[in-house]
């Protein structure tokens, strides 16, 4: 009898992480690499999202993940966004706060670390299309430590 309740319990916890794990709202989540060794001012990362099927309001967030070697406890970039059909130009500069002021990291992980950052709230018709550039401007030229760059759409 406890064998038969390990595996319905079994069952039951898939089945609860399988509901929990699908979230229908994400339009588009991906990611683009960087070299881990160096990102540099002019490599531009760019994004094509697909035609909207339905008209809302979506939530643009940019997702980052850094190692050990990144030296700065911020990190500044620039989410260029033109919509489709239309070209419309749209910039936001997004200040990343990726450590607290005594350095402790404030992404989760343990050697490398993953952050989520709110970018803006856009308005988009059914049709509309974007494509999305992301770049740093930082001071130093190369930026070490810093492994991908995400973008991720949600309906509201």
């Amino acid at each position: 009898m406890t064998r038969l309740r390990l595996h319905i319990l079994t069952a039951m916890a898939c089945v609860a992480m399988a509901l929990c794990s699908c979230n229908s709202d994400v339009v588009y989540d991906k990611y683009n690499h960087t070299q881990l060794t160096g990102w540099e001012k002019n490599d531009t990362l760019a994004f094509d999202v697909p035609p909207m099927k339905e008209s809302g309001r979506y939530r643009l967030e940019l997702g980052l993940r850094t190692s050990t070697s990144f030296p700065f406890t911020g990190l500044s970039l620039v989410v260029d966004r033109t919509v489709e059909p239309g070209h419309m130009l749209y910039t936001d500069t997004v200040n990343c706060r990726l450590a607290d002021d005594k350095g402790n990291v404030l992404g989760r992980g343990v050697s490398c670390f993953q952050y989520s950052f709110i970018v803006s709230d856009i308005d988009l018709r059914k049709g509309d299309s974007l494509h999305i550039c992301v770049r740093h401007i930082m001071k130093r030229e190369i930026m070490p430590g810093i492994s991908d760059i995400g973008l991720k759409i949600s309906k509201r």
